[in-house]
């Protein structure tokens, strides 16, 4: 099996997608239970790195994103998304 897995510097600019298909790798390589204790512990650690980086992505994301309302005359507004409601 090929190792794919990029250094662990390696996260600034990785983009979601591909930062998510890692996570995904690892996590099926884990569950199967086929890798060695040390190798377990460091992919599980780039785990953890790949999903903290993950996260601030789509908290970045999120807060990117505007709502579109229509007033009642008709005009289009634009105003940061609630997500808490």
């Amino acid at each position: 099996m090929t190792n794919t897995t990029t250094t662990p510097n390696s996260l600034d600019g990785l983009a979601f997608e591909k930062a998510l298909a890692e996570l995904e790798q690892i996590v099926s390589r884990l569950e199967r239970g086929d890798v060695p204790l040390e190798e377990s512990i460091a992919i599980f650690e780039r785990g953890e790195q790949l999903k903290k980086h993950c996260d601030a992505l789509l908290k970045k994301a999120e807060a990117r994103i505007d709502k579109i309302t229509i007033t009642a005359s008709g005009e289009a507004t634009v105003e940061p998304l609630d997500i808490e409601n």
